[in-house]
């Protein structure tokens, strides 16, 4: 066995799998294997567990070795559904998703004003009109009120819903003569004149005005970025495209030039946009191809909007709206699936409200009596938010399908799905209930739609609860999550269901060392204690990228 350059001992160590040694050992108690408390890795691997003193007897002169004081030690976590390359881009934006109030909101961005001067941009995102005291949706002249000498567009936390302010629309050219851009929608007053409320594809007026960062500014923003993601626990993530597809190209042209400059510190499973399916296709390009660091992931379709913008897809109406709305017709995702299949690409399709995710789920169906699939990774349904009871029993018979649900955006659309679904919102974030069809299922924030931080999932899964610990028994409490079923949407299901299974996920003996130590144990302490919880340490492929001092 080579010597380790690090051990980790005194530690409580967890991993969903036997260790091999153990089947070696006696099962009776009197020769039952001491419990796990050490680790070693060499290289980019973990390369032995067991107690602190057998693993403590491979120590070279070389070797690192750290006292953990029981603390726990857990696999890597991987995000599945994170907006990855838009929180690098907007790492200077303001971040509204602690504003408690409309006029927070409107402090923040006057204070952005006068740290920026007049003309300059000035973007946020994150704001919850629907947990505000005023429960009120921004408009034009509101942003006007705050910065009147900049150009202002924020957006929703749901990311499917900005408000721009006049001068940002004068910008964009979006005025009354304006129509309304391919499935999007420019929100009007009786007069026709926009309110600066722009849904869905719309916004993208705004962005393509915005002045863009140069290359190697991204590539900054993306390592800073990095840096934040080790500090959370994170090791693992699938950057996921938005609607539109223009920055698909240019992520993942960034991640390759990271990879190859030797600055590549995350396991990157990069989606492609779904117009690019024929160029993805013709190009012989497969899901999973790549290597450790870097790999293909599914081409990403949108079926729907969001709950928040009442664009999602419904079988009934919303109380305050009508129906929601199709983004892409049911049938050509269902040619572009059925395509992608037969190549070898894995697609992973957004369905939010309910009768998105009846009509996804019907497609993958179909798809999958052809018997001709080339895929190696499972397609995938984005969000599945809301999920009636024949629909989750025609999610069990799928064979070929993994779920990617966020369970801190539960927290943050409790108010709105009461107000806008009523009691109907007991379909929605059905996280019990899907993990129950046996379908993988993994969890994720959407990013930069919620905190990335996996503990504020894992918290959000168990307990059903915003983070100011309300509703006091959780949310439709019958959904609630173990804490191990939690942890284990965020490592070794993502791991399985995107082809690195035998590498990541898991404290296995010959997996890469993707592995984090906390401050305390989550599976032990109060769940409203876990949101806090903070990383001590974060080990990526064997080497050492967050330690807190």
């Amino acid at each position: 066995m080579m010597v380790p350059d690090l051990i980790l001992y005194n530690a409580t160590l967890y991993s969903q799998r036997p260790i091999p040694f153990s089947e070696e050992r006696p099962a009776d108690s009197s020769t039952r294997r001491p419990p796990l408390t050490a680790l070693a890795t060499a290289g980019n691997r973990i390369t032995a567990l067991g107690d602190d003193n057998t693993i403590l007897a491979m120590a070279g002169p070389e070797t690192r070795v750290m006292n953990l004081d029981h603390r726990l030690v857990l696999p890597g976590f991987i995000d599945t559904h994170f907006h990855f390359y838009e929180w690098a881009v907007t790492l200077s934006s303001i971040d509204f998703a602690k504003t408690r109030s409309f006029a927070g909101m409107q402090t923040a961005i006057q204070e952005k004003a006068a740290l920026l001067g007049p003309g300059h941009w000035i973007l946020g995102q994150g704001f919850n009109e629907s947990d505000w005291p005023e429960n009120r949706m921004p408009d034009r002249l509101d942003l006007d009120l705050a910065a009147p000498d900049n150009p202002v567009c924020i957006w929703r936390c749901d990311l499917h819903l900005a408000v721009a302010n006049s001068m940002a629309l004068s910008l964009a050219g979006i005025d009354s003569t304006v129509p309304d851009p391919a499935d999007g929608v420019i929100v009007r007053d009786g007069a026709g004149i926009p309110t600066g409320v722009l849904k869905e594809m719309a916004p993208n007026l705004i962005r393509n005005v915005v002045p863009v960062l140069t290359f190697d500014q991204l590539l900054e923003n993306m390592e800073t970025a990095m840096a934040r993601a080790h500090a959370m626990g994170l090791t693992g993530i699938h950057d996921i495209r938005l609607m539109g597809g223009e920055e698909g190209a240019v992520a993942l042209r960034a991640w390759q030039a990271l990879h190859a400059q030797g600055r590549l510190a995350l396991r990157c499973h990069v989606t492609l946009p779904g117009e690019m399916t024929r160029q993805a296709v013709d190009l012989g390009l497969c899901t999973g191809f790549g290597d450790d660091l870097l790999r293909i992931g599914h081409l990403k379709f949108f079926s729907d909007g969001g709950m928040g913008a009442r664009t999602a897809w419904m079988t009934q109406p919303y109380i305050d709206a009508a129906y929601g709305m199709p983004l892409t017709p049911i049938k050509e995702i269902e040619q572009a699936v059925r395509q992608a299949d037969a190549a070898g690409l894995s697609c992973m399709v957004h369905a939010v409200g309910d009768r998105a995710v009846h009509e996804v789920l019907s497609v993958f169906a179909k798809v999958e009596t052809l018997n001709r699939s080339a895929c190696r990774i499972p397609h995938r349904i984005e969000h599945a938010q809301m999920i009636l009871p024949e629909d989750l029993a025609a999610l069990g018979r799928l064979k070929n399908l993994a779920v990617s649900c966020q369970p801190n955006n539960m927290s943050l659309d409790i108010s709105m799905i009461d107000q806008c679904a009523g009691d109907r919102g007991r379909y929605a974030y059905n996280f019990r209930n899907i993990l129950n069809t046996g379908v993988p299922t993994m969890f994720s924030s959407d990013a930069p739609v919620a905190d990335p931080n996996p503990f504020s999932g894992i918290y959000s899964a168990v307990t059903r609860m915003r983070m100011n610990h309300t509703p006091d028994n959780g949310w439709y409490p019958d959904q609630c999550l173990t804490v191990d079923q939690a942890v284990q949407g965020y490592t070794s299901t993502p791991a399985a269901a995107s082809g690195m299974g035998n590498l990541a996920g898991s404290l296995s003996v010959g997996k890469r060392a993707d592995l984090i130590v906390t401050d305390r144990n989550i599976f032990t302490v109060d769940p409203k204690e876990i949101p806090a919880t903070r990383v001590m340490l974060t080990l990526f492929n064997g080497k050492i990228v967050y330690e807190k001092h």
